[in-house]
């Protein structure tokens, strides 16, 4: 049996910039999570889900990964109807919402700066989360990669070259280990505003995901 994945403790010490802004957010906004966000889910998942980092005013608020901002109203009502959670999206952690085959993380843990993580911040976590997450969800069959920084750091968890696996929206990725890599523009608020990812593009991705876990 693999390992639970690990998870950050509350005041992680591992990139001086996050820990720097993480205590900033604490005096400015005292009554946000403003610590490393865990990742949602349970780990018989079929399907992890991975976006960049959490929103400022989302998870780094709520505590859960894509719930307070405009991403989680886009993502979780398309994972309802494809099967892949259940209840309602309330915005909030304790709405009642529960992933069904289902997890879902982010490539680095905590809120970074204008929402842009280094790329030294990104290998950090990439190193002390991502990788053994990975390694330690057994039943997991598929990633779907919200956004290149996503898809490229799962290919660097996997030991794989990015070159060989171009990112592309609706790309479909046969890994060498047997694991599907999906991608799918981030579901950002900047993303739908600018007609860049439309509600139908980002539910044709996630319905073929279901179609071919199912």
């Amino acid at each position: 049996m693999p390992p639970s994945p690990p998870e950050p403790e509350r005041d992680c010490p591992r990139c001086p910039r996050l820990v720097a802004f993480r205590q900033a957010n604490r005096e400015r906004h005292p009554g946000f999570h403003n610590a490393p966000v865990p990742s949602f889910g349970d780990t018989e998942a079929r399907l992890l889900v991975v976006g960049l980092a959490p929103g400022l005013k989302g998870a780094n608020w709520s505590g859960r990964p894509f719930t307070g901002d405009y991403a989680g109203n886009l993502l979780y009502p398309t994972l309802i109807d494809a099967g892949f959670a259940r209840g309602r999206f309330g915005a909030a952690p304790d709405d009642g919402l529960e992933l069904v085959g289902c997890r879902i993380t982010n490539a680095v843990k905590c809120v970074p700066p204008e929402n842009k993580p280094t790329t030294e911040e990104i290998r950090t976590c990439r190193a002390a989360y991502l990788e053994p997450e990975l390694a330690a969800l057994p039943r997991l069959r598929a990633v779907l990669a919200l956004g290149k920084v996503a898809h490229d750091t799962v290919l660097v968890a996997r030991g794989l070259r990015q070159s060989h696996y171009r990112f592309a929206h609706g790309a479909w990725h046969d890994l060498p280990d047997g694991l599907l890599l999906a991608d799918s523009y981030h579901c950002s608020r900047y993303n739908t505003n600018t007609g860049r990812l439309t509600p139908a593009m980002f539910r044709s991705v996630v319905e073929r995901l279901a179609a071919e876990l199912s």
